[in-house]
Formats: C-alpha cells, structure tokens, sequence
C-alpha cells in the first residue's frame, strides 16, 4: 500500500516494493554524518588514476573489451531506468504546480518515494562512476582534464546536495539521467564494435552543453526567487547557489571547448584523415599476411584498437555531464 501524498506526485503505473520502502530521513542522517567522506575518496580516485598512468608508462595496453561492454551497459540501463523513474515527476511539477515548486520545493525526495529512492542511487552512483577513469588508465587512452575534473566535482557537488535536500537539484539528476543513458549506451555499442553514425558523438556534446546552459539557468532563477519571495521560501542557500552556478560555467566552457576542438577545428578534422588513413593502411598490410585468417584477425584488432584510440581521444564524453 502507497504511503505517499498524491497531490504533488504523478500517478505511477507501478511502484516497486524497494521504492515504497524508501524512508528519505535515515538516508539524509546518513549522508549528514558521513558526505565529507567524499574528500576521501577523490584523494584516493586521484593517487590511483595518476598513479596508475605512471605505471602504465612502460607496460602494454590492457584491450579489456568484455569488461567495458558489461561496465557500459550497466550504466546505461541504470541511466534509463533513473531517467524513467525521476522525469515523470519533474513533468507533473511543471505542469500542476509551475517552475517556483519545481526549483524551491523538495517535495521530489520528501513527498514522492520513487524519486526520492532514485535520487539517492544518483548521489550513490558518482561513486562507482570513478571507475570510468580506471578504464582509460589500464588501456592507456588519453586522460583530459575535463573528465577527472568533472568526476570529482559532481562526486562533491551531489553529496553535499543530498545532505541539504537542495529543491533544483530535481532537474540536475532528470537531465543528468537522461544524458548519460544515450552516452554509455553509445559507448557500449562502440565497445562491442558497432559503429554509432558520427552524430551521435556530436549530439551527446550537445545534449551536455545544454545541460550547462539549463544548470545556470535554474542557479539564476532560483537566486531571483530567493531575492523576491525570500530566504525562508525556497529550499536552497545563496552559497550553494554561486558555487553551483560557478560550478556549471566551468564546464559549459570545458565543454564547449572539446566541442570546438574535436568537431569544429581545422586539426581535429586532420587528426581524423590521418587516424582513419593509418588504420586503412595497416589493414590493408595486414590482411595479406602469409597467415591467412590470424593474418585478417590481427588486421581488424589493429583496425579497432586505432579506432579505440581515435574514439577517446575525440569522444572523452564520459566527462559526464551532470
């Protein structure tokens, strides 16, 4: 039986009995005692990562093409099912109570048990996401600072908010959800070789460079809500407020950076020709080795291995977005 007020919560076709059983006080006692844990954590993320490329420096590359296939796919079937768990209620906010409910009111965790279940997952999830970056170290791709940067942020950003029951952050994991079930559904058909049309890279950007621009704008709406219905109205501090803001500008520019670089900029188009010439060039040596068949097997893992290079040094979209 539901124990949840309707009123300000959509009409769920099926709630399941871990949602139902969500009791968002003993998660936000947890996270109060617990959340600077977190700075914890990012040290060891960062003595791992950096650690781990100097130990890779003189050491072959691991291909690990299995693990990033199931480690993808995990992440982005939780990404859609977060994304079809959390939207529904932003959607019914909107629509009956207006964009005042939905950036100052947390009704999202203490009012509705399914979103408040699966913002909890969210702020869990920044965690093991880190092993994003354990990928990239063992198979020696490039490691920009976008993508550790952004981990660690987000990692610090959504605990804090949990412990605060910060009201926008409903929009931030909807979009969040959303974004990453198209990028790690991508990445897991690139893992399992299949070829995603070009665009998709360039839309998964996008959709993050939006995510940006909408994060800001909510920072300033929910500042001009505060300023006109005061302090007491709105479930979110002026601090959390600008450093959010801050927060959300300095990826919109790292973002919009990569965006210029890898798909606008004269050098990245030349850095393509010359990835997809080299690979072309190899298979085609390759596949007339006296070897016959291993000599074609070796062609096309020199072919995807080029590829795999090509493809995260052009696409580092696990920079998520949040």
């Amino acid at each position: 039986m539901m124990n949840m007020d309707i009123s300000v919560t959509p009409n769920y076709s099926y709630i399941f009995d871990f949602e139902n059983d969500f009791i968002h006080q003993r998660t936000r006692k947890w996270m109060v005692e617990n959340w600077t844990w977190v700075f914890y954590y990012c040290g060891i993320y960062m003595l791992v990562i950096f650690g781990g490329q100097h130990f890779m420096q003189n050491r072959p590359r691991f291909q690990l093409r299995g693990p990033l296939i199931i480690w993808n796919t995990m992440l982005s079937m939780f990404s859609i099912m977060g994304a079809f768990r959390t939207a529904p209620e932003l959607i019914h906010v909107l629509r009956h109570y207006g964009l005042f409910h939905s950036v100052c009111v947390p009704s999202y965790i203490e009012q509705d048990r399914v979103c408040g279940f699966w913002t909890w997952l969210f702020v869990l999830s920044k965690l093991p996401e880190l092993g994003d970056t354990i990928f990239i170290v063992l198979r020696k791709q490039p490691l920009i600072f976008l993508h550790w940067y952004h981990h660690i942020t987000v990692l610090i950003y959504s605990w804090f908010s949990y412990t605060e029951y910060t009201s926008s952050a409903r929009w931030f994991i909807v979009m969040n959800y959303f974004v990453h079930s198209v990028m790690y559904s991508y990445y897991a058909l690139k893992a399992a070789r299949y070829n995603p049309p070009r665009f998709i890279a360039m839309l998964i950007t996008s959709l993050q460079l939006t995510q940006m621009i909408v994060g800001c704008a909510i920072n300033v709406w929910a500042h001009g809500f505060l300023k006109t219905h005061g302090p007491q109205s709105c479930n979110i501090s002026q601090t959390y407020i600008n450093l959010s803001i801050a927060m959300y500008f300095s990826y919109f520019v790292l973002f919009a950076r990569f965006f210029y670089k890898t798909y606008l900029s004269p050098d990245g188009n030349k850095i393509r020709r010359m990835a997809a010439s080299l690979a072309a060039q190899n298979t085609a040596k390759l596949s007339t080795n006296s070897n016959g068949d291993d000599g074609n097997r070796n062609a096309n893992n020199k072919k995807l291995d080029i590829n795999a290079d090509l493809t995260m040094a052009n696409h580092m979209h696990k920079a998520k977005a949040q």
